[in-house]
């Protein structure tokens, strides 16, 4: 049951452009590098100059098999080009080739995982397809220095077509989006896929992972309403932004009593709003007609076959292993495979340690939350795999506390020695751990002595758990914590209370 928003149900479609990681344009020879000066890397050909053909980028091509494969589509033996026809000033030749009737990518899932209250939810929103395609150049407004160019006076704009022809590959999903949280967690993962195989960078601010969200809402089991696309999200947390206050204000349009008009809107960070920019244009409007310059693209299967052997283990692949090979619950698999760095740092440790779960606890945990803290990734950790497995290690056989542990955590953080060595990190974690005196108290006849106190000490809590209340046990345990200086044994502290109680 999708969560209603005022008595609506909210409906999301996404429309993905991934910048492919090609080193030249799709059909030209021109550069794609980013941060290039204006118009430097345009050539004739992605102008559609008289007498300029377009020619296929076979590294294109493979991108897009390889993401079909990524996410389990159909790769179509035979794809056709057209040409989309619109004026926009950085589209010089009035159109853009890319794909419509037969695409390239047919189908596939992007499966995820989302928070729900307390609850761990699996998500999978349906892909209709992936295609092949071209960029558009850019305008630039008063605030460029094209904008402002010599004799220039304020108001005026200026094109660069440096990004005209980069490949791109759209990804379009069915509306099966229900909710900002849910458009987020799908853009994540995503993100996460395109990058894992390497075929697109990621880098949002550079224009490389550019999303637009479909939204619109509707009475559950209503048809569908009005959509109204936000273009060009360039954040995660901008795209969660933009996705509640549209929806808001479709509410407020509809209860007002006015009917939502389709129309390509932007996002205003500064404002937190969204804005119409201009209608939004159906299929119709542009035309649609193969290319002529282009012929079909055949893809035989010995290419598929021969591309996803060359293709590194893919993060689905990769967590269902950690499922059977590590016995991880699926959530655990699928967040340590965000990254390939995480997935490996996770898969070292638990090779130091032998104990896969608390790797998994550990990673997700206090290791996570630091790097977050400290904004940076799994590649720079000052802490090794081997310092961590050695740490769990110590905690495994009870030398130390969970929480001690974490006294030693910080100690490595803050050394930063990340020693590679299995032998000599377990002898570091052993010097700070008797540096620090954190060694448990494995002493029984010392602990049933203090426990003895405690007990004597504190006769109504004893009266209270003998007469069932079992939250009486917790003001026993606290001050035998106490007494030990926090060296007893928690499971330890447990069993000689429950037996010295008769329980």
């Amino acid at each position: 049951m999708s969560k209603l928003v005022q008595g609506y149900e909210v409906v999301i479609g996404f429309e993905t452009h991934a910048q492919l990681s090609t080193q030249s344009k799709i059909f030209s020879r021109a550069p794609t590098a980013f941060g290039a000066e204006a118009n430097t890397q345009a050539c004739a050909v992605d102008m559609a100059l008289p007498g300029t053909l377009p020619v296929m980028n076979v590294g294109a091509v493979e991108r897009a098999i390889e993401f079909g494969l990524a996410v389990n589509s159909h790769v179509a033996e035979r794809s056709i080009f057209a040409r989309k026809n619109y004026f926009y000033p950085d589209l010089p030749k009035g159109y853009q080739i890319s794909q419509f009737e037969i695409p390239v990518v047919q189908g596939g899932e992007v499966s995820f995982f989302l928070q729900e209250g307390k609850e761990t939810v699996r998500k999978t929103v349906r892909l209709v397809r992936a295609h092949l395609e071209e960029d558009a150049g850019k305008s630039l407004h008063e605030d460029s220095s094209l904008g402002l160019a010599s004799g220039a006076r304020g108001g005026q704009s200026g094109i660069d077509l440096n990004r005209a022809g980069t490949p791109l590959l759209e990804i379009v999903t069915e509306p099966d989006i229900r909710s900002s949280d849910e458009a987020v967690a799908y853009a994540k993962e995503l993100h996460k896929i395109v990058t894992w195989i390497g075929i697109c960078d990621g880098n949002m601010q550079e224009g490389s992972f550019r999303c637009d969200a479909n939204v619109s809402v509707r009475k559950p089991g209503a048809p569908l309403g009005t959509r109204r696309e936000i273009k060009n999200l360039n954040s995660f947390k901008f795209m969660q932004q933009a996705i509640d206050f549209e929806v808001r204000w479709q509410i407020e349009q509809i209860e007002d009593g006015h009917a939502i008009e389709q129309a390509t809107v932007l996002f205003d960070p500064d404002t937190g709003e969204t804005r119409a920019m201009r209608t939004k244009e159906d299929a119709a409007d542009y035309r649609y007609f193969p290319d002529p310059d282009l012929p079909p693209l055949v893809i035989d299967r010995a290419w598929v076959d021969r591309v996803k052997s060359e293709m590194a283990e893919l993060p689905r692949v990769m967590a269902e292993r950690f499922v059977r090979d590590y016995a991880l619950p699926e959530y655990d698999a699928t967040t340590l495979t965000q990254s390939k760095a995480m997935a490996a740092y996770f898969e070292a440790t638990a090779k130091a340690c032998g104990q896969p779960k608390l790797a998994s606890n550990w990673i997700m945990g206090e290791v996570s939350r630091r790097l977050n803290a400290a904004d940076v990734g799994f590649d720079n950790l000052p802490v090794s795999s081997a310092q961590l497995g050695a740490l769990i290690q110590r905690i495994q056989d009870s030398t130390i506390s969970n929480n001690a542990a974490k006294d030693v955590f910080d100690a490595l953080w803050q050394n930063a020695t990340a020693v590679s060595d299995n032998g000599k990190a377990l002898a570091e974690v052993d010097a700070l751990i008797d540096a620090k005196g954190l060694k448990q108290m494995n002493d029984t006849g010392a602990l049933e002595a203090i426990i003895d106190e405690v007990l004597a000490a504190n006769p109504k809590n004893v009266e209270e758990f003998k007469a069932g209340n079992a939250k009486a046990l917790n003001g026993l345990v606290g001050p035998i914590m106490k007494a030990s200086k926090g060296k007893a044994n928690p499971a330890q502290v447990n069993a000689l209370l429950m037996k010295k109680l008769g329980s």
